[in-house]
């Protein structure tokens, strides 16, 4: 390192007298305010050249003369080479938040796939450090994307993913074995032979071997059905089939394995750095990360602020793809490939299929920064306070609210609300009609409730909520800790229980897994938005219980849309096995039904997806 070049901050700095002591080898400068507070750090190959440049009189962004205007003393650090310089940066920018720096306030440890080495291994999502033996995979963009994947990986390939003192304690099948999402390990309902089959899989799948894994499945298949297991065919063939529409969903192969992409767009004040994650030449999402003090910045520099505070300290990917190039992208490279012990590329594509992956990631990262704009800064507020306030690793984008209603035990009926961080979500509310249990139960309605919602969850229908919200106190909130603890899901659920008066600002929170209540004040946003999220479950449960008292009609979708008869409209049903079938499927899937022309299926695409 060097020696540190300091100036007195009691005397008004002089720049000319300053820049006239500098030297010319690399280091890092420190700008520091009246008040002893570093406002910005940066690098440099040549230290006077550089931190002269902000003392130019013509040429300076808004953003650079306003943090000049403040400069009480610069301190400078001298470094062997312009890599230290660039690594101490980094570091310093992350220990003082330094606020004229683009910062990246998301620095948390990304979330794994784990295979564990038990003689019946486990699949699960992990974070930190990798000391259990066992095959990792990953990073994902985020705990939502492991989930998602480990939710594909139990329908294709039922690999336990239980806790260990769950999985040790069994004496009977699960649930899980009841709806085939798991083949029974604990209770000796499976060899370790046939186990470790759907184990290779899952390692072949997770690594990109797909086609590895139908050509194995296809072998199977044909075996059981020489020897005449029929029913054990059809269970292969339907794995065979859900492989083959992954595999259709891919956006493009790549023949680069591991990589990731990334894209910078600033516009109207704001910036977004969308980050893809592709891991054996698959996609497994993408995270957008809006970077703080970066709206006056350009592209360039943005994507060079954000790439050393990303990657430093973290597991960096061989090849590193960019939506613009800047200055220091050969230094930045040699600097990864230092810190990861292996090559890494970092490069602007041109050509060739990565330009697909450049131009996929340039499109989510215009959709999130005009969601982000459009989006209602009160709402993003409350979800940020709420966030902070329940611990979470990340905003809740998606709360589902559940509430009971019944006229004296009456036609019970159970509500579930969707808010989102755009507001109510109404396409995805949900009713159930409540049937089977004492009148008057709602513990036992909020349990029925529950379990359907879930179950149809683990089977693939319907997206999983960040956080579960239930209208009711500790006897509610035990039935649905149960439910969740049966059917093995990680879902953080909070209880909202009404004062004693019933009086708003009264509420008592419970939180699964934290000791006493979740303290929020009044006059809390965060509170104001669960109030908003129960006041509108419990209005669209009153609202259903009505209807179903009234015994009121509920048609189907399909009725309203001209030239679909009943002959058309049973031809469908039967040929998808359901409606909810019917609504997941593509224009070209329904336009292959006999009857249904490619008009007609374009018009009951609409319906279900929300197109005029």
């Amino acid at each position: 390192m060097g020696d540190d070049s300091t100036q007195s901050a009691d005397i008004e700095f002089d720049s000319s007298v300053f820049i006239k002591t500098l030297t010319n080898r690399p280091g890092v400068y420190r700008m520091v305010d009246s008040s002893g507070t570093v406002i910005y750090v940066g690098k440099a190959k040549n230290l006077k050249k550089r931190v002269s440049s902000y003392f130019r009189k013509t040429g300076q962004t808004s953003k650079t003369r306003v943090m000049v205007a403040q400069i009480a003393n610069i301190e400078t650090v001298v470094t062997h080479t312009e890599n230290e310089a660039l690594i101490l940066e980094n570091n310093l920018i992350k220990e003082l938040m330094p606020r004229y720096n683009i910062l990246l306030r998301d620095d948390k440890t990304y979330p794994y796939l784990f295979i564990s080495g038990d003689k019946f291994p486990r699949l699960s999502l992990h974070r930190g450090a990798k000391r259990k033996a066992g095959k990792y995979f990953g990073p994902y963009p985020s705990a939502g994307a492991v989930r998602e994947s480990l939710n594909l990986l139990q329908r294709l390939f039922p690999v336990r993913q239980c806790d260990d003192s769950y999985y040790q304690t069994r004496s009977r099948p699960c649930l899980q074995y009841q709806i085939k999402r798991c083949t029974g390990p604990c209770v000796g309902l499976i060899s370790e032979q046939d186990y470790q089959k759907d184990v290779q899989h899952t390692i072949l799948f997770l690594e990109g071997k797909n086609q590895q894994v139908m050509d194995a499945l296809t072998e199977q298949m044909e075996a059981a059905s020489a020897s005449l297991d029929f029913e054990q065919a059809a269970i292969i063939r339907d794995k065979i089939i859900s492989l083959r529409r992954i595999q259709e969903r891919q956006y493009v192969s790549s023949e680069y394995g591991d990589l990731d992409v990334l894209a910078a767009i600033i516009r109207d004040g704001m910036a977004v750095v969308e980050v893809c994650f592709i891991r054996g030449g698959r996609s497994l999402g993408n995270k957008s990360y809006f970077p703080k003090g970066s709206s006056d910045s350009s592209p360039e520099e943005l994507l060079a602020a954000f790439i050393p505070q990303y990657y430093l300290g973290k597991d960096i990917p061989s090849e590193i793809l960019v939506s613009h190039t800047f200055e220091d992208i050969d230094l930045l490279q040699d600097v990864l490939k230092s810190e990861s012990k292996h090559r890494v590329q970092l490069r602007c594509p041109q050509r060739g299929p990565s330009v697909r992956w450049m131009k996929m990631a340039v499109t989510n990262a215009d959709i999130s920064l005009s969601q982000r704009l459009s989006s209602r800064a009160n709402l993003l507020q409350r979800f940020e306070i709420l966030q902070d306030a329940l611990q979470m690793d990340d905003i809740p984008k998606r709360i589902e609210c559940f509430d009971i209603s019944h006229t004296r035990g009456e036609k019970t009926v159970a509500s579930c609300v969707v808010f989102g961080l755009e507001g109510a979500i109404k396409s995805d509310y949900r009713k159930f009609n409540i049937e089977g249990i004492t009148p008057g139960d709602d513990y036992a309605a909020m349990n029925q409730a529950l379990t359907r919602r879930f179950t149809r969850l683990q089977k693939g229908e319907g997206k999983r909520p960040d956080l579960l919200l239930i209208d009711g106190g500790k006897g509610q909130l035990t039935e649905a800790k149960a439910v969740m603890a049966d059917l093995q899901l990680d879902i953080d659920i909070l209880g909202i229980a009404k004062g004693p008066e019933r009086k708003p600002g009264e509420e008592t929170l419970f939180l699964v897994g934290r000791e006493g209540e979740v303290d929020l004040p009044a006059d809390s946003p965060a509170l104001h938005l669960l109030q908003q999220v129960r006041d509108e479950a419990h209005r669209f449960a009153i609202t259903g219980h009505r209807q179903r008292r009234a015994k009121a009609r509920n048609t189907s979708p399909l009725e309203g849309i001209s030239g679909m008869g009943p002959k058309r409209r049973q031809k469908l049903l039967q040929q998808f096995g359901g409606l909810q079938e019917v609504k997941r499927a593509g224009v070209e899937d329904l336009a292959r039904v006999d009857g249904i022309s490619e008009a007609l299926a374009q018009k009951i695409y609409d319906i279900f997806h929300g197109e005029k």
